[in-house]
């Protein structure tokens, strides 16, 4: 167990009864995750919860007193995605203080089928994708040798303890809290139940359309980081999915409601969603207009792709992990080109390769 934070963390009032509380992430450059706390007629209700980790428990408790309360106090907790930097602590949290957990039912099946999964077949799953996608030998070899390793995975697999929820959120419910109006948006494409949440009350400090209330808006609106959209599909389904366009669609549902201010789960608080909304959608058309012109050149892989786009790194300096990361971001851009018909796959090819459709 590791030592209690010697001072509180930078807990922060944003007045009508909402805080954030800064939780950290290990080795991570994202540094923490803004956990918010929301006071309700039956007690107080998380936003998220941080990561599985001592130092975030610590953190998270320091927070929580910092607040006026105690974990023990809490009487829900409604998760915006299952990422382990915002579902992870769920567990403990139900169990110091038997607060109710909720989350979109199409996160919560990621959640299952993590717990569930054996890992050794997840694992071959994961390694044949990636190789499907045009990963190099030498990518994939780490992975091969672990399988024939044995390897178990056990509870070192991120998600992996993450608690399975007791409600699930319906898209456009007002969740049940006394003394609030908190209606869930939900908002796919980051992961395939992302949530934000809209508090529908006038928002005590803003000067500008106070009517429109406040968006807690997990990762899908944040107010410089460009949130990955990746694929969360499950591995005996044929199902192809369209992150892209679910996260361009759920963009254009946030800016309609025009919050008078965002409070992220990263960075900072901010305000003029309309006008994030619009950079995010322009970053997302720009880049689709980029890897057309790749596919016009020649056909790619989706490796070969997430190797030709723009990263904020050259490809040779990101880490193992990470590329992961940015293939399945390339594939779900060729999936938004194929599905607009700017883009086809090549017949016969393997790994499969991908070229623009000319008008």
């Amino acid at each position: 167990m590791s030592e209690a934070p010697t001072e509180a963390p930078q807990v922060t009032e944003h007045g009508g009864g909402v805080w954030s509380i800064p939780v950290p992430i290990p080795d991570n450059p994202l540094g923490h995750t803004l956990v918010h706390l929301l006071d309700t007629g039956r007690g107080p209700v998380l936003i998220d919860t941080g990561w599985d980790d001592p130092d975030s428990w610590d953190a998270l408790a320091a927070g929580l007193a910092a607040c006026g309360t105690e974990v023990s106090a809490l009487h829900g907790v409604v998760v915006t995605h299952h990422h382990p930097d915002h579902h992870g602590l769920s567990a403990r949290v139900r169990e110091e203080s038997g607060a109710w957990i909720a989350m979109h039912a199409a996160d919560a099946a990621v959640v299952r089928r993590t717990r569930e999964a054996e890992p050794t077949a997840w694992l071959r799953y994961y390694t044949e994708k990636l190789a499907s996608s045009g990963a190099p030998e030498a990518h994939t070899a780490p992975l091969r040798a672990a399988l024939d390793r044995g390897w178990s995975g056990g509870d070192t697999v991120p998600g992996r303890r993450a608690a399975l929820p007791d409600r699930e959120i319906e898209p456009g419910e007002l969740l049940d809290l006394p003394g609030r109006r908190l209606r869930a948006i939900w908002t796919p494409g980051h992961t395939p139940g992302h949530v934000c949440l809209h508090l529908e009350e006038r928002h005590p400090g803003a000067v500008a359309r106070p009517e429109h209330g406040r968006l807690f808006s997990g990762d899908h609106l944040l107010p410089t980081i460009t949130p990955h959209i990746g694929l969360y599909e499950d591995p005996e389904s044929d199902t192809a999915a369209d992150p892209l366009g679910d996260y361009l669609a759920s963009l254009e549902r946030v800016g309609r409601l025009r919050p008078a201010e965002v409070l992220p789960a990263h960075q900072y608080a901010f305000t003029d969603a309309e006008a994030r909304v619009a950079a995010l959608t322009a970053h997302h058309e720009e880049r689709l207009s980029d890897l057309r012109a790749l596919l016009s050149a020649r056909a790619l892989t989706p490796w070969e792709l997430a190797e030709s786009m723009r990263w904020n790194r050259p490809w040779a300096e990101i880490p193992f992990g990470s590329r992961n990361i940015a293939v399945a971001e390339a594939e779900a851009h060729l999936r938004r080109l194929v599905k607009l018909g700017h883009a086809e796959t090549v017949p016969g090819s393997d790994p499969v390769r991908y070229q623009a459709v000319e008008e």
